[in-house]
């Protein structure tokens, strides 16, 4: 129930993660059903990206209705779960989720073969799967959303973010496109991978100064990748499989962790001014002074699945990451949520420097 006389603005910071971006939906759902947050801007990386777009699309059809938004992700993630051909993938359970035999096996040709030799039309059913689920036409019309949707450059490496008004299906396969699995997705005669690579997600443009000056100084970050890859004292990865994957993780989310340190760090010097140099400083610098960070992680939940679970495209293994994202929102909103508006309910300069 909204307790609050009128909804709080909000910014969200929305990770990737395949499959595991079902927990985000489950965090999205619990938020939008308290109807106490106005949602700004969101920005978003692969998986964070398309729940970030679908929730932008529901809001854009209804006026800004939060029903419709859960609706639009609902919708989305249950077709995920049954129209991409991607069960063959799952070994069953959704309580000991991995992958079936001959889904290991795929696997391991995508390390000896591209996509382009795997699959020289570069088909991807999600792209056709967007198509039916959001209107690209109207989002870049009348989003009520500010969008910073990520890819990375193929070609150089850097970082380029979508926003809404430009936003087409191509943009949005691009932030989700791995490259070890699908083509590159051309825009522009340039060639886009997954956004992963240099944000995930990026936070700069929830920092920055808007150019009307309206915008929410609280920003919620939903955290998929582990705050810790294993307990203190256990021992390093030491097989070849092990160290691959761990190697993998570490450098998919070294950007995010440096930023968020980084802004961290600028935030906490902001507010150590007095009062006379906070006055004669800057805008952004001003801004640094208002921000109040807030966190949703999924440790607990997701940081003992392998990561060949972000496979699973599989509707049960689907449902129950939304149960388990509702679950941890549900604290969150318990919680910390009451702060929100007063003060930050997480220091990101010691949490991630």
């Amino acid at each position: 129930m909204n307790v609050f006389r009128s909804p709080v603005r909000l910014s969200l910071a929305l990770q990737g993660g395949g499959a595991h971006g079902a927990y985000t939906w489950g965090v999205l759902d619990a938020l939008l059903a308290e109807r106490r947050w106005a949602i700004d801007a969101v920005s978003g990386t692969s998986a964070g990206a398309l729940n970030a777009i679908v929730l932008a699309d529901g809001l854009t059809r209804s006026g800004g209705d939060p029903d419709a938004a859960r609706e639009a992700l609902a919708a989305f993630w249950l077709e995920v779960g049954t129209a991409l051909p991607f069960e063959w993938f799952a070994g069953g359970d959704p309580d000991q989720p991995g992958l079936a035999p001959v889904a290991r096996v795929a696997l391991q040709w995508t390390q000896l073969l591209s996509p382009y030799q795997l699959n020289p039309l570069g088909l991807n059913p999600l792209r056709e799967l967007l198509l039916r689920c959001v209107d690209f036409e109207r989002l870049r019309a009348a989003s009520p959303v500010r969008l910073h949707i990520a890819a990375t450059s193929a070609r150089t490496g850097a970082l380029r973010l979508f926003r809404e008004h430009e936003l087409t299906v191509d943009m949005a396969m691009a932030s989700a496109c791995l490259p070890t699995l699908h083509h590159a997705v051309e825009i522009d005669g340039e060639a886009w991978w997954d956004g992963g690579y240099s944000a995930n997600p990026a936070l700069a443009p929830l920092v920055e100064p808007a150019g009307d000056g309206a915008q929410a100084d609280d920003l919620l970050i939903v955290m998929l990748s582990p705050l810790a890859y294993a307990a203190p004292g256990a021992h390093p990865p030491t097989s070849v499989a092990e160290i691959r994957v761990r190697a993998a993780e570490i450098a998919f989310n070294a950007t995010f962790r440096c930023e968020a340190a980084q802004i961290g760090l600028a935030c906490d010097a902001a507010r150590r001014e007095n009062w006379f140099a906070a006055r004669l400083s800057g805008v952004r610098q001003q801004r640094l002074r208002r921000l109040r960070w807030h966190l949703i992680d999924a440790q607990d939940a997701l940081g003992h699945l392998a990561s060949e679970t972000k496979l699973l495209a599989h509707r049960p293994f689907l449902e129950k990451l939304r149960d388990l994202g509702q679950a941890r929102a549900q604290v969150w909103l318990e919680g910390d949520a009451p702060r929100v508006g007063k003060t930050s309910t997480v220091q990101l300069a010691s949490l991630f420097a």
